[in-house]
């Protein structure tokens, strides 16, 4: 753990993420802090990071995490980021390391449910609970050892535990808005100034947004016509010339 690897990697001359403190951080007594970053850099994924002595232990999920226990999450670890970094939110220029839009998604604390934390990431199984805003419930990252590119220690699987906080509703696609600010991503990229091209891409990152006629249920080929404006319909307008005719006619019979 430490932070020198994250500082290798930046310009904070250029970026605005935080360097972070030069001096370890005292033992805290308060709650450990944790959060997810939905980042869109080189490729969409969600940063997933617990607070742990002084620093943020990070790891980068592609698809997000899962509420359902059934499905197993690829969560790759990452450097060590500063426990400033967990309030950052915004557009890393392009050309820098990770260039692109950063949206706080989730955030709260976490607790551990295993007795020794350093052993345990040792160990390469560490299960906490969340308290998020979005995320809550018994969870698990599990270190794998397979073969391949990515095999070794920054492998690692993000899975929900069953629990009452279980489920199968997706929330990185039904509450896909910031957590702090309340925007979408190309809503802080375009706050933030971002290039046209960073721009386009934190739109692509945004889920689709429902049909406006989804809250009520109603298909908009069915949705009635708009109440009357006071002007008469067309066929009452159309029907005045035959009236005024026939009244006209029965006046000349009677006379």
């Amino acid at each position: 753990m430490g932070l020198t690897e994250y500082r290798k990697k930046r310009r904070f001359d250029v970026t605005a993420e935080p360097a972070g403190a030069k001096k370890p951080a005292r033992a805290r007594t308060k709650k450990l802090s944790y959060v997810i970053q939905k980042h869109r850099a080189t490729a969409l994924h969600y940063d997933f990071r617990l607070e742990w002595k002084g620093v943020l232990l990070s790891w980068a999920v592609p698809k997000g995490p899962s509420l359902d226990p059934a499905v197993k999450r690829l969560a790759m670890a990452v450097e060590d980021h500063p426990l400033e970094y967990a309030t950052f939110e915004g557009v890393i220029p392009e050309g820098e390391y990770g260039g692109g839009t950063v949206m706080v998604w989730d955030r709260g604390t976490w607790t551990p449910e295993v007795a020794d934390v350093d052993a345990a990431l040792q160990k390469g199984e560490v299960k906490f609970a969340l308290h998020g805003g979005k995320l809550k419930g018994s969870w698990v990252l599990v270190r794998t050892r397979g073969a391949g590119k990515w095999a070794g220690d920054r492998k690692w699987l993000l899975i929900k535990h069953r629990d009452a906080a279980a489920s199968t509703d997706d929330l990185t696609v039904s509450r896909p808005l910031s957590v702090v600010s309340r925007r979408t991503m190309a809503g802080i990229a375009r706050a933030a100034g971002a290039s046209a091209r960073q721009l386009a891409l934190a739109q692509a990152a945004d889920p689709p947004r429902a049909p406006a006629t989804a809250s009520t249920g109603r298909d908009p080929a069915r949705v009635p016509a708009p109440a009357s404006t006071g002007e008469a319909s067309r066929s009452t307008i159309e029907s005045r010339p035959a009236r005024r005719i026939a009244s006209t006619r029965a006046k000349k019979r009677s006379a």
